[in-house]
């Protein structure tokens, strides 16, 4: 009889699964459904938390609410509040899984996107940023995150401080990465996933929010490895901020939001989150114009600091820039112009780094412009190897991504290379959908995508397949991967010398004659 009883649980079993529609998932919260191609299911627009809206705007994310049915996971969620047009909403804090995983029971590497915009726009819907080509090329499991920008992801207030047990305001973006990464490590075993090889990657306000999770103590345990694509966050913080020196102390921070409140025309907390937020543009106050802070609590000190403490999650980490970030930055001008901005916020440093990034005769040209390249990437990311290759017991792999045709000279783009954000469409595997790319760029791009997903399998970029070895990146043999196509190779750490001298600079910053010129 026991037998028998058993015989039948199973057959239900089997017959509950056999009718259970194909590319339906039940995680934190309910039911999804999903996309399901031949080699790959696709699940977009999954809520990981409530909606930051009423009396949940400004505040850390909360628990996702519960559905009945099955929810459809076919389109993407609303991206974040932001200026522009687009599907977006106060109501963003949507995910998305791309996975060839079979069964839950493959347990592959998870690769986990984090947008750039800035910290001022950005969403996971960014054509840019369709995961499907890399994830079949890599074989492991691809997500993705929305996340608060702009003064409603990024607002400090005294009034939001006090009412927080950490004392603390201003960070809620970051916690949004923090509470989505939280459920991927709940939720992404069910999608094929494996929770313990999580790696996060992301470009510009990415990566600069893969540098800050590297060092925050809530992001503790949530991956096991970190991709930095123009990031890196080692600068001092500064009142008046500028590229390379965006951090703002939780202080100034809510001083800037006690004038937010006043334009608003508000007079507390409550009427802030009352306005409709469409009232924000109306009175002059874009959704834009955030930055992450050094609070206290999500990011407990300068970075710098922290890091020469050992004090910050020490996972292996890939992390570099392109080679002309400064073309995207500089703004261009007359050589009187930009000596006056270098005079203007590197005060008495400015003539050591005019001389160690001299300008092109009569022309502001790429040695110039590198000066913004590595203020705010090259610098960065040069710092982040430095120490955690001296603190840290994980290893670091520094690359430098130059890919660009050679400009004739009477080309208006001649001394030009690659500009900000060019990788992405590289490291998306996105180069070769364009029948006229030339073979060398496409050539780069299966490299990458081969180098990005080992890192994600293995913790080294290096795997099975035929790939140029890329060392580890150490004090003692500082060495760089140059991304450049058909065939990266291994070089010196680009431009060290002027970025020793600029290092200079930063350390000043930090003195007590450094803190208070800069006040």
């Amino acid at each position: 009889m026991k037998r028998i009883a058993v015989l039948v649980a199973a057959m239900a079993m089997a017959l509950s699964c056999a009718e259970a529609p194909e590319g339906q998932v039940k995680v934190t919260g309910g039911l999804i459904q999903g996309t399901v191609l031949e080699d790959m299911a696709i699940y977009k627009g999954i809520p990981f938390a409530a909606p930051p809206v009423g009396d949940l705007r400004w505040k850390a994310p909360q628990p996702v609410e519960a559905w009945e049915g099955v929810k459809d996971a076919t389109q993407f969620g609303p991206g974040p509040l932001q200026g522009g047009r687009g599907n977006h909403s106060e109501d963003c804090l949507y995910l998305n899984v791309w996975t060839p995983a079979k069964s839950p029971k493959e347990k592959l590497p998870v690769l986990v996107w984090i947008y750039g915009g800035g910290f001022a726009g950005g969403d996971t819907a960014d054509p840019s940023y369709d995961c499907e080509a890399l994830a079949r090329q890599g074989g492991i499991v691809l997500a993705s995150i929305n996340y608060r920008v702009g003064k409603f992801g990024f607002l400090a207030h005294p009034e939001l401080s006090a009412e927080n047990a950490s004392g603390a305001s201003g960070n809620w973006g970051l916690m949004d990465q923090i509470a989505g990464l939280e459920w991927i490590q709940k939720n992404i075993e069910k999608f094929g996933g494996d929770p313990s090889r999580v790696t996060i990657f992301g470009e510009s306000a990415g990566g600069i929010s893969v540098s800050m999770l590297c060092a925050s103590p809530l992001a503790k345990g949530l991956f096991s490895g970190a991709i930095s694509q123009s990031g890196g966050s080692f600068g001092p913080t500064r009142p008046t901020t500028y590229p390379g020196e965006n951090m703002k102390t939780l202080a100034d921070a809510e001083a800037d939001g006690v004038e937010i409140m006043k334009a608003a025309g508000a007079s507390s907390l409550a009427e802030m989150r009352a306005m409709d937020a469409s009232k924000f543009e109306s009175r002059g106050l874009t959704p834009g114009g955030g930055w992450p802070i050094v609070d206290g609590y999500v990011i407990p000190d300068d970075q710098f600091v922290l890091y020469e403490k050992g004090r910050y999650n020490d996972v292996p980490v890939l992390i570099g820039y392109n080679s002309d970030e400064g073309a995207s930055f500089s703004g261009g001008g007359t050589v009187e112009e930009h000596k006056a901005s270098v005079e203007l916020r590197y005060g008495p440093y400015a003539e050591a780094l005019l001389a160690a990034y001299p300008v092109d005769g009569d022309k502001v040209g790429k040695t110039a412009r590198d000066l913004m390249r590595d203020a705010a990437f090259g610098w960065q990311t040069w710092s982040w190897a430095r120490l955690q290759s001296r603190t840290g017991k994980s290893k670091v792999f520094l690359y430098y991504f130059d890919q660009h045709p050679e400009y004739p000279e009477d080309s208006p783009r001649y001394g030009y290379a690659s500009p900000h954000g060019q990788d992405v469409a590289y490291v998306f595997q996105h180069i070769g959908e364009n029948a006229a790319q030339p073979e060398s760029d496409k050539a780069l791009s299966e490299i990458m995508g081969l180098y990005w997903t080992n890192f994600a399998k293995y913790g080294n970029p290096n795997g099975p397949q035929d790939l140029p070895e890329w060392p580890a990146f150490t004090e003692d043999d500082p060495k760089s991967m140059y991304l450049t196509g058909p065939r990266p190779f291994v070089g010196e750490v680009p431009g060290q010398a002027a970025m020793e001298v600029l290092d200079g600079y930063f350390q000043w910053r930090r003195s007590d004659e450094g803190k208070a010129w800069a006040k």
